[in-house]
């Protein structure tokens, strides 16, 4: 596998993400996009997706959002992150990022999570710090 191809697939060398089942649509450009489908075990006792899966689909959505416009050649660690909850998520769970600013330390992103009714869940901004790969 080139540097490259190895750099791409960071993703799926996570384990909390295996763990929980979340797959990546797509990562490019400043954008990404993640799913989760919903399971006994991530559900919180209304029967929706529980809060952190949901804070967590918009932390790493962000994240990947900010290193696709560096093509995966560092990390993005959280700095700061605001979410708002907006509704009950049930169902398959969407996140899409957005890169909105950066510089060589610092990025500022965006995150809207809707659920398989379309619904918006939750949003999201956050900071996160460029770093290097080890």
């Amino acid at each position: 596998m080139t540097d490259v191809a190895y750099r791409h697939q960071a993703f799926s060398r996570v384990p909390f993400m295996r763990l929980l089942g979340v797959r990546r649509e797509f990562s490019a450009d400043g954008r990404a996009r993640l799913v989760v489908d919903a399971r006994p075990e991530l559900e919180n006792l209304i029967g929706a997706m529980h809060g952190g899966v949901v804070a967590t689909l918009m932390d790493v959505v962000m994240a990947s959002a900010a290193v696709s416009k560096i093509d995966f050649m560092r990390t993005a660690v959280t700095l700061s992150l605001n979410t708002s909850y907006l509704h009950p998520g049930r169902g398959r769970l969407t996140a899409d990022g957005e890169l909105l600013t950066m510089d060589d330390e610092i990025a500022q992103c965006r995150a809207t999570v809707t659920d398989e009714g379309g619904a918006v869940v939750a949003r999201a901004t956050g900071s996160f710090r460029y770093l290097d790969l080890r």
